[in-house]
């Protein structure tokens, strides 16, 4: 339910320190601890105020800014995650290879938005003998949670086909635009009704038309 993420600075907009109470245009300057995943609710982040010396968990990806000012392009919640948690089961990495490439979203209400990457969130069934209500690890429906810093001084949570990844030596001038399909298949690689091995101890065994393996 909760993964470890890398540490980055941000400012905690104060009305989430009240409830929503209080604190509207005032900053805290905080540090990223954790990420916490509820199905069928946003992300909450675990975040550190060294002004206090005090953890804040439950805050939403909208609640933080890079910058101590409020953003002349301000995105709600549902432009900065575009889905819902998927299962309690959560893990952090960080996608090396296209680390520091040039990121782009398609956002629900304001076209397109340039940002950092930072990491990336991801949803899976944590507990085996426990039933899955969830969709998380259905081909069709599983979505990854991309963290980017966003060029108007906001982060986003956002799932692949929700994005464009730009290199300056891979990627043409002028990219192809993505005409794929959803993938519904369960791809594997075992299957009983080709062969059965639970008769032989030989250490090279060989397939049905005498190919060694």
């Amino acid at each position: 339910m909760i993964a470890n993420i890398p540490n980055q600075k941000v400012w905690v907009r104060k009305e989430y320190l009240h409830d929503g109470e209080s604190g509207h245009g005032e900053f805290v300057e905080g540090h990223w601890v954790t990420a916490k995943s509820l199905p069928g609710r946003a992300f909450y982040f675990e975040t550190y105020l060294p002004e206090y010396g005090a953890l804040y968990d439950k805050l939403p990806i909208s609640a933080f800014v890079s910058d101590p000012e409020k953003p002349e392009l301000d995105l709600g919640l549902q432009d900065l995650q575009f889905w819902n948690c998927m299962d309690y089961g959560v893990t952090a990495i960080y996608k090396q290879f296209i680390g520091s490439m040039d990121f782009e979203i398609f956002t629900r209400s304001h076209k397109i938005v340039k940002g950092t990457y930072l990491f990336t969130l991801d949803n899976y069934h944590i507990h085996a003998d426990e039933i899955d209500f969830s969709t998380a690890e259905i081909p069709s429906e599983h979505k990854s949670f991309n963290c980017l810093e966003l060029e108007n001084g906001q982060f986003a949570l956002y799932p692949n086909n929700r994005m464009r990844v730009y290199d300056n030596s891979l990627t043409p001038k002028n990219p192809k635009q993505p005409d794929f399909k959803v993938s519904t298949e369960y791809y594997q690689v075992e299957n009983g009704f080709e062969y059965r091995l639970g008769d032989t101890d030989e250490y090279f065994w060989k397939t049905k038309d005498g190919k060694d393996k």
